[in-house]
């Protein structure tokens, strides 16, 4: 069992021991999906803001602290309790996801007591043992119990209660509505082939040489390196073998993936490869051919003729598609109705 349900729980730096963490029962609902992790190793990182349980919002009179912010600014940007904080440029733009998320979070619990929703007891509890396995020892738990409910069962009990509402008005008003059966993703395919509709498709393994520049001592080493790479290429009789000599000998970024450039329509490749592409057979290596001072071979993986993509290799991405769309459709209309009688003050 999967601890979808505890968004209200989304642990404090440090507070759980790798492989105890939970996730949240919900993406953000209206600001953005969960930010990627800085790449780059001089990211300026603002520190965590320092937990006081001072209040940051109040809806319909309940009470949301920075406890609640920072637990939410955890869920959309995990990597800051790794980094010990946000990427400077991206901690305001979380920041204000998070304390729109809370708000939101607030509003369906109160709407899903209003309804007289509830969890089954036997529900509770199995959520709750399910919980307490994910600490190692009881000292873990009994310190996590501590810091998320005062050292108290109860209150603890209480909290996962509550996400479990939330996540079971989500799952009636979004989830289960935003699904979307394979008639209807016919029904969309058949009234929008066009989309679908293709150029011819080719799948080749390159081989590159690019000297460094234009010197005729770089640009004879260069020729050299190619000659002696087609002679090599000319020999290898399958994808296997020539992806370990295009890993070896090629210079292009392609190298680390076994030269593969996948599936793509002719027109995006360069024109001198696809006039040699249209005379070759599968599995054929080219000849040698120079592109503005670099040199490429490249070997015949797979052709596919222009036409229309099957509806069955589209079905589930297609599907996948939809269902987002509609499940975003639903949270924001459902957001906007949750806001439109609420009293709501940020501090």
């Amino acid at each position: 069992m999967k601890f979808q349900f505890c968004a209200a729980l989304i642990v404090m730096t440090g507070m759980v021991p790798a492989g105890a963490q939970m996730v949240p029962s919900h993406a953000p609902a209206l600001p953005a999906s969960k930010a990627a992790a800085p790449s780059a190793k001089n990211v300026s990182m603002t520190p965590a803001m320092a937990v006081t349980g001072k209040p940051v919002a109040k809806v319909n009179g309940a009470v949301l602290t920075d406890r609640d912010l920072l637990r939410e600014m955890y869920a959309i940007f995990p990597y800051a309790q790794q980094h010990n904080g946000f990427p400077k440029e991206l901690e305001p733009q979380i920041r204000t996801g998070a304390l729109q998320m809370i708000i939101f979070e607030e509003l369906v619990y109160q709407d899903a007591k209003r309804r007289n929703m509830s969890v089954p007891p036997a529900k509770l509890t199995a959520a709750e043992s399910e919980l307490r396995k994910q600490f190692p020892t009881q000292a873990a738990y009994q310190e996590f119990l501590k810091e998320e409910a005062n050292g108290s069962d109860a209150a603890l009990r209480e909290k996962i209660r509550r996400s479990m509402l939330i996540e079971s008005y989500l799952n009636q008003e979004v989830s289960t509505p935003s699904q979307i059966s394979t008639a209807q993703a016919k029904a969309y395919y058949d009234q929008n082939s066009k989309q679908y509709e293709h150029g011819e498709i080719l799948q080749i393994q390159s081989i590159s040489i690019l000297p460094p520049n234009q010197t005729p001592a770089v640009q004879k080493e260069a020729k050299q390196r190619a000659e002696e790479a087609y002679k090599q290429a000319k020999l290898a009789k399958t994808y296997r073998e020539f992806g370990l000599l295009a890993e070896k000998l090629s210079d292009d970024d392609f190298h680390v993936k076994m030269g593969d450039h996948k599936p793509q329509e002719a027109k995006n490749l360069p024109p001198p490869i696809v006039a040699a592409a249209a005379k070759m057979k599968l599995g054929d290596v080219s000849d040698l051919i120079q592109l503005d001072g670099n040199y490429t071979i490249f070997r015949m993986e797979s052709r596919t003729p222009a036409g229309t993509t099957p509806f069955a290799e589209v079905k589930s991405q297609l599907q996948s598609d939809m269902q987002k769309e509609k499940t975003q459709q639903l949270r924001s209309a459902l957001d906007q109705k949750l806001h439109k009688n609420a009293t709501i003050e940020t501090m």
